[in-house]
């Protein structure tokens, strides 16, 4: 079977919902042991029960990733018993804002998700990467990281930092066998994008989830799946020969939106 991870053990960064729940079902479906990493632990053990119910291998891990001592310790009890393979650094948050209109606070709470969060997880996972010689890293950037999205300073500068960072650790790592690549979505039609348009748009739902499906050149939102199959290709062996790549999954946003 071609992208299997038979025998591969992979954590997975806000795997309990939108994005990541789709890449936690796809990989776990695919023969992984699936580590859900969430600060939500109810949300993660109802996936984890779900999944194991279907016969698959999934298990909840309650972390605040931008806290470095409670990833530590995670990853740590998980290499204790198992070999991880995979790290995919999906989990962040979002934010609407200019820089003169984003405070202090906000800009401080995103970075420390975004970008804080990310480098605790490599932090944690890289040496045993090291250890057992090699391993594959994937992080969720986003289109904002590569041109102009109007009211997301800060999301922008977040994801800007995680494609970089990809780079960085890529570079880095090359004589450790460690590949790491990121993908950049544009929208993709998840519960967030649900709730931020009730929440901002109340009465005008299906005009707002039109007007920004069609931001999308090819006309709609990209579902989770799709997502989730990119993660899986750069996570899977067939892989191998990739490293230090963004992945722009993106409808035509960036190069057709003219």
């Amino acid at each position: 079977m071609m992208f299997s991870l038979s025998n591969k053990v992979a954590l997975i960064t806000g795997g309990a919902s939108g994005i990541g729940l789709a890449m936690t079902e796809t990989f776990a479906k695919q023969g992984a042991h699936v580590h859900i990493l969430e600060l939500n632990i109810t949300e993660a053990e109802q996936v984890a029960q779900r999944l194991q119910a279907e016969g698959l291998q999934a298990t909840a891990h309650q972390v605040d990733i931008a806290k470095q001592e409670m990833v530590l310790a995670c990853v740590n009890g998980i290499a204790a018993t198992q070999q991880i393979d995979i790290l995919v650094n999906n989990a962040g948050i979002a934010h609407v804002g200019k820089a003169h209109t984003t405070s202090e606070s906000d800009f401080d709470r995103i970075i420390n998700v975004n970008v804080k969060g990310v480098y605790n997880c490599l932090f944690a996972v890289i040496p045993h990467f090291q250890a057992q010689g090699g391993g594959v890293i994937l992080n969720t950037a986003s289109i904002a990281a590569s041109v102009g999205i109007p009211d997301r300073f800060v999301y922008s500068t977040s994801k800007g930092a995680v494609l970089a960072m990809t780079l960085s650790v890529a570079k880095d790592y090359l004589n450790d066998n460690i590949r790491c690549n990121s993908i950049s979505p544009a929208r993709v039609h998840t519960p967030f994008v649900d709730g931020f348009i009730t929440k901002n748009y109340p009465g005008q739902e299906k005009e707002m989830f039109e007007k920004l499906s069609k931001t999308q050149p090819i006309g709609r939102m990209a579902k989770p799946s799709e997502i989730a199959a990119l993660a899986l290709y750069l996570c899977s062996d067939e892989a191998g020969f990739v490293t230090g790549c963004d992945y722009v999954i993106d409808g035509g946003f960036v190069k057709l939106n003219n």
